[in-house]
């Protein structure tokens, strides 16, 4: 069971982002693709075939999972534990004890 999902809000800990908060878009084994956060510039060729135009593209590009935490009900950065609840595992936050939707 992953400890951060797709959909969940994070903050960014470490970084040139340091402080961000987003939306988690994807999970690729060790590292999370942020909304908004980790965005560079990305160069691209127009492809008539396909109909594309070129130009600049921002890019969302991924940060490793340690360097996340989620947001609590308070707006603060906390950690997570998997906890088995009536023979299920859930998600619960480290710093108010709530479990979090599956």
């Amino acid at each position: 069971m992953n400890k951060i999902r797709k959909g969940d809000e994070v903050i960014v800990r470490t970084g040139k982002d340091k402080g961000k908060r987003g939306t988690v878009l994807g999970v690729l084994a060790d590292k999370v693709l942020v909304e908004g956060v980790n965005v560079s510039k990305k160069h691209v060729r127009p492809n008539p075939m396909l109909g594309t135009t070129g130009g600049v593209v921002d890019k969302v590009m991924p940060l490793h999972i340690s360097n996340v935490a989620l947001v609590d009900a308070n707006g603060k950065p906390s950690r997570v534990a998997i906890k088995v609840e009536d023979g299920k595992k859930v998600r619960v936050l480290k710093t108010t004890g709530a479990t979090l939707a599956a």
